[in-house]
């Protein structure tokens, strides 16, 4: 760990029961009269953006756009910023997962910038402080932690690359963790965004950029997800409660120590595949965890204590207490995938031979490899994506 480093954790939080309640006070200390809804078909479909609107009222919104697509794209964050600007908004309100999280920070920085093409504010930690836009965020997932974050991942559909944008002018004001916004969560939907949660926590405590206060948030983050993830498979509702707040401090960890393989290959597989994210980590996190476990030995040695209890991380050896973290976060994986069927194989989702070698180089391309605690190569990535070919 370096001498230097920085924390940023500016992001206000309102977590617990009714929490949605405060929302017009926050939207008035914003000075938000007429905000802009996004989120997705998803959610309305399943009733979750109805559950929303009869928690927050009596706010009233100027105008909402709901068929943001399951990868945010630079094509959708341009078209809502002319909606927002035509509209004479004031502040943006997201109600969703990462793609639609992500897809009204890309707004948001575009119209902070006043720009219009989000192509133009592409590259890491370029963007400086712009015009002000109130920015509310309400997830509904348990996993990406893009809340609290100031990163985005956003898919430019005409290269199929998907661009990571860090800033902190893509910070929310506040953010809501109200549990009534996952109710209607799918299974694989919950699963798959909580392995999400715990990747950015196991990557944010072993990357290059880790901090003692990073720490603290990751190793919490794994504490939570792995004493409440099955519960919270089976319906217990202060398990998918503790999963939101996990999901939340893994957010603030990465967003701070970056994170490393898992995520550059995901990415890939995501730009190339259009695999979902949190799929993604599913597939590939022990296996990139065991290429990384030679120099993240003792990180991952200490991970098993809260992945698991004190009793096992005392009877296991010193020695052997990283390949055994690795091998029940494998345990872990194996059981959620029967209890919900979630594919967990590059062919499941039409890859062919030929697109190993697409993936390999976007993944070597990922900004996510340059905070990788261990070197990595093509031929790296090609051994782990043919384990799970």
């Amino acid at each position: 760990m370096s001498n230097y480093f920085e924390f940023n954790g500016q992001v206000k939080v309102c977590c617990g029961e009714n929490a949605l309640a405060n929302l017009a006070y926050e939207l008035d200390f914003l000075n938000c009269k007429n905000p802009l809804l996004l989120s997705d078909e998803g959610l309305v479909a399943c009733g979750t953006l109805d559950v929303f609107k009869n928690a927050v009222k009596p706010v009233k919104f100027k105008t909402e756009f709901t068929k943001i697509p399951a990868d945010s794209s630079t094509l959708t964050i341009n078209q809502i910023a002319r909606l927002y600007r035509n509209n004479k908004c004031d502040g943006i309100v997201a109600v969703g997962g990462g793609s639609v999280i992500d897809t009204a920070k890309g707004v948001k920085l575009v119209l902070s910038q006043n720009c219009e093409d989000i192509i133009t504010l592409s590259g890491n930690e370029i963007v400086k402080k712009g015009e002000s836009v109130a920015f509310v965020v309400v997830p509904t997932t348990c996993g990406t932690g893009s809340e609290v974050t100031s990163v985005a991942v956003i898919k430019d559909v005409k290269t199929k690359t998907k661009l990571e944008f860090i800033s902190s002018e893509l910070l929310p004001d506040c953010c809501f963790l109200d549990l009534k916004m996952t109710q209607n969560l799918p299974a694989k939907l919950l699963v798959s965004t909580a392995i999400d949660a715990l990747t950015h926590a196991v990557e944010a405590y072993s990357s290059l950029q880790k901090n003692p206060i990073s720490d603290v948030y990751a190793l919490g983050a794994v504490k939570l997800i792995a004493g409440n993830l099955l519960d919270a498979v089976d319906g217990d509702s202060v398990a998918k409660s503790n999963l939101l707040l996990a999901s939340n401090m893994a957010g603030l960890a990465f967003s701070n120590s970056m994170v490393g393989i898992v995520h550059a290959i995901g990415h890939a597989l995501g730009a190339v595949l259009n695999i979902p994210h949190g799929v993604a980590m599913m597939m590939l996190i022990v296996p990139c965890l065991r290429f990384n476990k030679d120099v993240n030995h003792v990180e991952y040695s200490n991970l098993l204590l809260y992945l698991t209890n004190e009793d096992t991380f005392a009877y296991t050896k010193p020695n052997e207490r990283a390949t055994t973290f690795i091998d029940k976060l494998e345990e872990l994986i194996t059981k959620l995938q029967e209890k919900t069927g979630i594919k967990l194989k590059l062919t499941d989702y039409g890859a062919t031979e030929n697109e190993l070698d697409l993936i390999c180089e976007k993944a070597m391309n990922d900004g996510a490899s340059v905070t990788n605690n261990k070197i990595f190569t093509r031929e790296d990535v090609m051994e782990i994506l043919k384990e799970i070919y």
